[in-house]
């Protein structure tokens, strides 16, 4: 194989990113654009479809000049996306024919309550993996159909498409010649029969939804013959890589055999587990999943924080106490504790393991002597509190202890934020020499069907350490504090009610 990189197209909830990697698997060249997030109402999140791809085709302009490459250079490109947010548009003309619900929104919340209340939840579960929650693409998309004019019978002529965002980056890649979507985008839909792996008639006719709208499920990774082929500067480059982002980010961190885990510090906090080659059904609120489908399938358990970064984001755009993000840890370094402060960033509910739509911020513990430093500081271990929580859950669904934790995304450069995460679960916290591990377990979905690299195994042995948190002096400190943590979590619940 002549060409040098894979491609991988990193389409987030706050930015769209590209990366090539080479052989080595270590990034070459990255280019990196935001977009607008849109509140129209609270507890909605929307995002503008077209600003989406022409931020995301953008970037692959821009980082194949960053690397003085060309298309020919490229073997295949990886689609890794922001999960379960909804995109409906129209197949004549490929325009959105309305904005994006992001897997934030919460306006779904009365629809799903209400099949909660009718005894659906287990049946739910057992078909999809998933629980009933605003977060997941199938009440979204009913939505959708329910506002958009004439949306159901349009759906049902197969006049409209629905996708998540990858549907959408390979609908616009390939000029409209593919209209699909991969295994594990599909399981986050509400769609989908966890073990079949096709789309489940019972969930459409629940939420009433047209199989004519639908994409087509393939496998996370393809071989070029069966590939759709995206149309870079007028060269055709397969598109053999397909994963949700929690999910390439397993992948990406060579999580290959059953009990490995990883957790992944972006605007929210995911946490997933593999548990091999069938779904193990949660007794603890976690959601069961598809990790990836190549050959065969392997499932994963997945525990969501909805507001992790995000509360950093927070302290700095709406109280400004930081100018950038990064300052956070210096500020937080300020004080010792957080002087009996804890900080519930339920912004938009609560995720795994309490499932709270209605949840809401909340703030306990403040007194006269409160700082700047001790709210950073809370907003900090609320992070690691709420992934101390899934973690917990997880462990006892899976029946089996975790021996250590490997971690991504961006707040993992913050060794404050990770060393009391390691003191909280009582585990090594393992940080690998390359972080950028979403857009690379697209990059090694898409390489692998390729042949850019030959198995597994190859993948594995270029995982490497960066950075190993262990447990220390604080974690009997750390392990006590959870009482009250867990305290302060009961009174930010049902506040939205």
């Amino acid at each position: 194989m002549t060409a040098r990189y894979v491609l991988a197209l990193d389409q987030g909830t706050t930015s769209s990113r590209s990366i090539l990697f080479d052989v080595a698997g270590t990034p070459v060249a990255m280019a990196q654009r935001e977009f607008t997030q849109r509140f129209p109402l609270p507890g909605r999140v929307e995002h503008d479809p077209e600003e989406i791809w022409s931020t995301q085709s953008a970037t692959i302009a821009e980082v194949l000049s960053r690397a003085a490459a060309g298309p020919r250079d490229v073997a295949a490109i990886g689609i890794t996306n922001q999960r379960e947010t909804t995109v409906l548009w129209e197949r004549a003309s490929g325009r959105a024919v309305a904005p994006a619900i992001v897997w934030q929104d919460r306006r779904t919340a009365d629809r799903c309550a209400a099949l909660t209340v009718a005894g659906l939840e287990a049946e739910v579960a057992g078909i999809t993996g998933l629980t009933l929650d605003p977060n997941f693409s199938g009440t979204q998309l009913a939505w959708l159909l329910d506002h958009v004019p004439s949306g159901r019978a349009r759906a049902a002529l197969g006049e409209l498409a629905f996708g998540t965002i990858d549907s959408w980056l390979v609908w616009k890649l390939t000029g409209g010649r593919a209209h699909l979507t991969d295994a594990t985008n599909a399981s986050r839909t509400l769609l989908l029969d966890l073990r079949s792996g096709q789309w489940s008639q019972r969930m459409l006719d629940l939420l009433d939804i047209p199989a004519a709208c639908l994409p087509e499920v393939v496998a996370s990774s393809l071989t070029p013959e069966l590939a759709p082929q995206a149309d870079l500067g007028g060269h055709r480059v397969p598109i053999t890589g397909i994963a949700g982002d929690q999910q390439a980010a397993l992948f990406g961190q060579a999580c290959f055999t059953p009990g490995m885990a990883k957790n992944t510090y972006g605007t929210g906090c995911f946490m997933l587990m593999n548990t091999g080659s069938e779904p193990l059904a949660s007794r603890h609120r976690l959601l069961s999943t598809i990790a990836w489908q190549r050959a065969t399938r392997s499932y994963a358990l997945e525990g969501s924080v909805f507001v992790a970064g995000a509360v950093v984001q927070w302290l700095r755009d709406g109280l400004g106490i930081i100018a950038r993000s990064e300052d956070v840890e210096a500020l937080a370094a300020t004080v010792p504790d957080t002087g009996g402060v804890y900080l519930v960033p339920a912004f938009t509910g609560l995720g795994a393991p309490h499932w709270d739509p209605h949840a809401r911020g909340t703030l306990v513990g403040i007194t006269r002597g409160t700082q700047r430093g001790h709210l950073a500081r809370a907003a900090l271990e609320a992070i690691a509190f709420q992934s101390a929580d899934v973690l917990t859950a997880m462990q006892a669904d899976a029946g089996r202890p975790l021996l250590e934790l490997r971690v991504d995304g961006g707040a993992t450069a913050d060794h404050l934020l990770m060393q009391f995460q390691a003191d909280l679960l009582g585990v090594p916290v393992v940080r690998p020499e390359v972080t950028e591990t979403t857009a690379l377990g697209a990059a090694y979905l898409a390489g692998l069907g390729a042949g850019f690299w030959d198995s597994e195994a190859t993948v594995a042995a270029q995982w490497r350490v960066g950075r190993r948190f262990e447990p220390g002096a604080g974690a009997a400190d750390a392990t006590a504090r959870r009482a009250d943590w867990t305290r302060a979590v009961e009174r930010s619940r049902g506040w939205a009610l």
